[in-house]
C-alpha cells in the first residue's frame, strides 16, 4: 500500500534536517513507520494476506537497521526520532 502524496510530503517535512533532505536516515524511518502502521491495520481484516505479511517483515528489518545506524552515528536524534515515532515504550 502506497502512501498519498500529500501524506508523504508531510511526513516528510516533519522529519527532514534541511530544505532539500529526503533520504535522511530519519525520513527514512518516519516513512517505514508509516507503511508499517497502514500494513498493520490491513492485518486485522486479512489474516491470512502471508504474501503481505513477509512484505511487512521485510520493511520493519529495513527500520531496524536504519534505526541502529542511526544510534551509531547521531545517539541524540536517534533518541529523539524513537520519541517522535513512539516506537519503544
Amino acid at each position: 500500500m502506497a502512501l498519498v502524496k500529500e501524506k508523504k510530503s508531510n511526513i516528510i517535512n516533519t522529519f527532514k534536517t534541511n530544505e532539500k533532505d529526503t533520504g535522511s536516515p530519519s525520513v527514512q524511518v518516519a516513512l517505514l513507520t508509516e507503511r508499517i502502521n497502514s500494513l498493520s491495520s490491513h492485518f486485522k481484516a486479512h489474516k491470512h494476506d502471508h504474501h503481505s505479511r513477509h512484505g511487512l517483515l521485510r520493511m520493519v528489518s529495513v527500520r531496524r537497521r536504519l534505526l541502529d545506524y542511526l544510534k551509531k552515528k547521531d545517539n541524540q536524534e536517534y533518541h529523539d526520532l524513537i520519541t517522535k515515532l513512539e516506537l519503544r515504550k
